[in-house]
């Protein structure tokens, strides 16, 4: 028995105007400084106090936001106990509004030792609107949440339940009209890893391969296109449709291995999400479909080529021109293909590598990877990603 997980989604042009129609006394907003500097809460302020609401700012998160963040979140909600909380900003901002919203309705809760088996309680106190301003993490349509927790190296822990999907995501493509342009490319990146290792999980089925298809579709499209110019409305609204779609394709079937070892790369270098996890995505897809493995993932790659319009003879030569087609695009939009080339000194590296082997075996996604790595072939693979070598093995 599954269960397929969704959000009201409003999306489209004037799509924020929905705050007006919420219902309440109270809402809190989270956001980051950034946010708040661009001018986009304005018109959020104006919408929700158009809907009778007395409205708290809260923009106290960082980028990557670590435990104790969510702890100071959750004290201000419970210091003004809205009836609504919205998220305005990137995934860092509406990952920290989850993971708030848990810890405020669930206040003896342990968040460290959540489990998305365990039951807790939700809307008893509040409601979740998500509105992102980036193009990338679909956190909006998700119950995940990603946290830093301290340590040396820190690590990332990527959590969530169930129960805290938004009730509501506004997917409004004017929010993301002041993306920086590296912002573009790193949120786009992490959209179409999640939508490919989302259509190559094992947990994949009839209700998300179409969903992560469009969405791995639509980044190949229009990503370069948004990158080089924000102001082209087509190729924005496309990658915010794209991060939404993706978002709920891959939470209902899971990401895999490139996510595992971008989460334990972005922790240990900070280096932001999508850079990580679209940095690694070639290596593993090499991984996948290594000379030696079952013809099975091979095959599922090789449809996803061909429905991005990239047509070949046989199912390996599809499979790498999709990798080729990934790597051409990254290049395109300024990402590093190498770790070396993010700004990692090999030293450093080479210091790390036993820690970063580590954290990525123990991350909790790994285990919907089609191909589950040896401890070996973990580290073999760090070290291709660093060097830029091919995965041959």
């Amino acid at each position: 028995m599954w269960f397929f997980r969704s959000p009201t989604i409003v999306h489209g042009e004037d799509a924020l105007q929905h705050l007006a129609e919420l219902r309440g006394q109270r809402a809190l907003i989270v956001t980051d400084p950034n946010i708040r500097k661009a001018g986009l809460l304005d018109p959020a302020l104006e919408l929700l106090a158009q809907a009778g609401m007395q409205v708290t700012l809260h923009d106290d998160v960082e980028a990557e936001p670590s435990t104790e963040t969510i702890r100071r979140g959750a004290r201000v909600m419970h210091e003004c106990a809205p009836d609504w909380i919205v998220a305005i900003g990137g995934g860092s901002v509406m990952d920290a509004a989850k993971a708030m919203w848990v810890c405020y309705e669930n206040p003896e809760l342990d968040l460290e030792a959540l489990s998305p088996l365990e039951p807790i309680t939700l809307r008893r106190k509040a409601r979740l609107a998500a509105v992102p301003t980036t193009a990338g993490t679909g956190s909006e349509a998700t119950w995940a949440f990603v946290i830093t927790l301290p340590g040396d190296p820190p690590r990332k822990l990527g959590s969530g339940h169930p129960l805290a999907v938004p009730d509501i995501a506004i997917v409004d493509p004017r929010m993301m009209r002041t993306a920086p342009p590296r912002v573009i490319a790193d949120s786009g990146m992490d959209a179409l890893t999640q939508a490919i290792e989302g259509y190559l999980s094992t947990w994949a089925n009839d209700y998300t391969d179409g969903l992560c298809l469009v969405a791995a579709r639509l980044a190949l499209d229009y990503l370069a296109r948004f990158y080089r110019d924000p102001e082209d409305a087509e190729a924005r609204e496309k990658m915010a449709n794209c991060a939404a779609i993706g978002g709920l394709g891959y939470i209902n079937s899971m990401v895999g291995l490139a996510h595992s070892m971008g989460h334990a790369l972005g922790a240990t270098f900070h280096l932001p999400h999508g850079r990580a996890v679209g940095l690694c995505l070639p290596y593993v897809l090499e991984f996948y479909v290594g000379p030696s493995q079952p013809t099975q993932t091979r095959m599922r790659l090789a449809a996803l080529a061909e429905f991005c319009g990239l047509r070949h003879a046989d199912d390996q030569s599809a499979a790498q021109a999709l990798i080729a087609r990934i790597r051409a695009l990254a290049a395109e939009i300024g990402q590093p293909l190498t770790i070396a080339e993010a700004g990692i000194a090999a030293p450093d590296f080479e210091r790390r590598l036993d820690a970063l082997v580590d954290s990525a075996m123990n991350d909790s996604v790994i285990f919907a990877s089609p191909r589950q790595p040896s401890l070996d072939e973990l580290r073999a693979l760090f070290v291709c990603a660093f060097h830029g070598r091919p995965v041959a093995f």
